[in-house]
């Protein structure tokens, strides 16, 4: 399962994609939830985007979108199982922190630069959300099929 969510993140990063539309936010929840050991849970995101970033490039928000993987992974540590509630938790809180490192690093610090800052991000967002619900479910239902005692992967 491990080797297939690397799979999974890797290739969605690497290959076409709308922006922000991948599965890094739903491996994060779902390594919260369903890896038993928390560090590794907390790490296993973070790798796979730090292995993707290699080659796609090294920013300066790296710290704090590495920081929301592991807001999302402790949602998902605490939430114990995959709801829409712990999915738009994860999504918004992903929105703000992220677009808060944005508007510090990158526009005026004043009410106007907020504002246009989380203005211009609402695409981004919907993407992002979009996203998220998408992997979530693609994720919970791939354990769900997984864990039937007569399902035969050939």
């Amino acid at each position: 399962m491990v080797l297939g969510l690397l799979i999974l993140a890797i290739l969605t990063r690497l290959l076409p994609h709308p922006p922000n539309f991948a599965p890094i936010t739903s491996i994060a929840l779902f390594s919260g939830f369903y890896f038993e050991n928390k560090r590794f849970a907390i790490l296993f995101p973070l790798a796979c985007m730090l292995i993707t970033d290699i080659y796609l490039g090294f920013h300066s928000l790296m710290p704090i979108i590495y920081g929301c993987f592991v807001i999302n992974t402790y949602i998902g540590i605490k939430f114990k199982k995959l709801t829409f509630k712990s999915i738009l938790l994860a999504s918004f809180s992903f929105f703000i922190v992220s677009n808060l490192g944005v508007w510090f690093f990158h526009y005026p610090q004043t009410f106007s630069g907020l504002l246009t800052c989380f203005t211009l991000a609402i695409p981004f967002f919907v993407n992002s959300l979009a996203g998220d619900l998408f992997y979530s479910s693609i994720l919970e239902i791939s354990v769900k099929k997984l864990s039937q005692p007569n399902f035969i992967i050939v």
